[in-house]
């Protein structure tokens, strides 16, 4: 049974119809009693691509990151799904791998599935901002990067004070009595970049040597474990770390050499993630609020999409949780 059934059973148009099962606009009370009356009668289930070809919406919003198995990507993703879903939207969820081809690709698919409005998790996708192509895409819809930022007039951040975070570490080590602190960055991202932006002022604030002080590593458990027998040949009191998982390989790596943790070297990592909480000594990380992150996200994509929202753009500001490694 189609909607053209429905109107004929009940005596009514099909406009009629249409208004009762979207909602909108006035009906008699007797006969929207009597059009749901046949709705029940037969148990319909209006179609949700007619709806959509109805209202011009198909309720549905994408989501774009860079890689779910990043605990951070994954937390944020988590919690936008699960606060659109409650609102009533349909979510795609797509996991880019960050490779601008990819991120290309997965835009064009969204404009392709006409999504109402899309939601980038990770500063990654700035450097859409480079490409013509993937700047034609977004301005096909509302959009909001969840930390990050581009300037296009329809998109919109959500972005954590990222210099502010490292900064607040590095005022922690200081208070601490640490002098020789190094940073390790290992993603290679805009976020990444304004971590070790933020590290290097407030180095220089402090009255410490900022030359050579930001090193290299790649991103991960592994990598930091190995990473460590390279900082073996270095002189430091302190390690700040863009990410936590990261900052564990490198401690567990340390402490296998020998290096107590915080006696001999004071760790703080970035993310305030589960991770922190299960290595021995808990780690000090910078709390960057990710639920936060998520709920504004989209607060400010759905007030955009029902026009009773503020289109403008959010800072969150981070916060330090001390523990043990610090």
């Amino acid at each position: 049974m189609n909607i053209y059934d429905i109107a004929a059973e009940a005596g009514v148009s099909i406009s009629t119809v249409s208004r009762v099962l979207n909602n909108r606009g006035r009906v008699k009370k007797e006969t929207q009693e009597k059009i749901e009356a046949v709705l029940r009668k037969y148990d319909y289930q209006p179609s949700a691509v007619a709806r959509g070809l109805v209202t011009k919406s198909m309720r549905t919003i994408g989501i774009l990151t860079v890689d779910i198995r990043v605990m951070h990507y994954a937390n944020t993703t988590f919690i936008l799904e699960q606060e659109l879903s409650h609102l009533g939207y349909n979510v795609m969820v797509c996991n880019t791998g960050g490779l601008m081809s990819e991120n290309l690709r997965y835009l064009r698919m969204m404009v392709e599935k006409q999504v109402d409005g899309l939601v980038l998790v990770g500063s990654v996708f700035e450097e859409i901002a480079w490409s013509a192509e993937g700047m034609e895409y977004l301005r096909h819809m509302p959009v909001v990067i969840a930390n990050g930022s581009l300037a296009l007039e329809n998109v919109y951040s959500v972005l954590v004070d990222d210099p502010l975070g490292t900064a607040l570490s590095v005022r922690h080590l200081v208070q601490k009595g640490h002098k020789d602190i190094f940073y390790v960055q290992d993603m290679d991202t805009h976020s990444a970049q304004r971590k070790a932006e933020g590290f290097q002022k407030a180095m220089r604030e402090c009255g410490l040597p900022t030359e050579n002080r930001v090193l290299r590593c790649r991103y991960g458990l592994e990598e930091g474990l190995a990473f460590a027998q390279e900082l073996r040949e270095r002189n430091f009191s302190a390690l700040v770390f863009g990410e936590d998982l990261t900052a564990i390989g490198v401690m567990k790596g340390l402490q296998r050499a020998g290096v107590r943790i915080p006696e001999d070297t004071a760790i703080v990592g970035f993310n305030d993630s589960a991770y922190a909480r299960i290595c021995t000594p808990e780690l000090t990380s910078i709390d960057n609020k990710y639920q936060l992150v998520g709920e504004y996200s989209v607060k400010l994509l759905t007030g955009l999409l029902e026009g009773s929202g503020t289109e403008a753009d959010i800072v969150i500001r981070p916060v330090l949780v001390e523990r043990g490694s610090s």
